[in-house]
């Protein structure tokens, strides 16, 4: 782990039980929550007490948007959703992350938000694999 930039950042707990890592980012570490419902990944920028957006400085907004940016494009190049919802809420988390969430018209929260609407879906050991390396080959393609 990098630790020069970041001399106390550590993953909240939580985050750390809901998700498994798929790539580590100039900011952020991209991982992936632990619900089959949905290709749901989480951005966590690797920044101390960052608990809003407006807690980032402009460099790292930016750098954060790029992530975004790619790992929309990734949901997108990998499960081809009819929408993808991306948000900050951070009510239970307090730690800053973004949601990236893939979606279809047919799944099991559609038109709501994923928050409250299904109970979440751990992984089999297999498809957890699968799934992290179908997101590390897109990414490396």
């Amino acid at each position: 782990m990098n630790r020069h930039h970041h001399d106390h950042w550590q993953l909240h707990p939580q985050l750390a039980d809901d998700t498994h890592p798929v790539a580590h980012w100039p900011l952020s570490e991209l991982r992936l929550m632990d619900d089959a419902n949905h290709p749901w990944l989480i951005l966590v920028p690797r920044v101390p007490d960052a608990v809003e957006l407006v807690d980032l400085g402009p460099p790292q907004q930016a750098e954060l948007m790029r992530e975004m940016d790619r790992a929309s494009r990734l949901l997108q190049k990998a499960f081809k959703p009819d929408k993808l919802n991306v948000a900050a809420l951070g009510n239970l988390v307090p730690q800053l992350h973004v949601h990236l969430i893939a979606r279809y018209h047919h799944d099991i929260a559609w038109p709501k938000p994923v928050w409250g609407t299904a109970t979440a879906r751990p992984y089999a050991p297999e498809a957890l694999v699968q799934r992290i390396e179908l997101l590390r080959a897109a990414l490396g393609a």
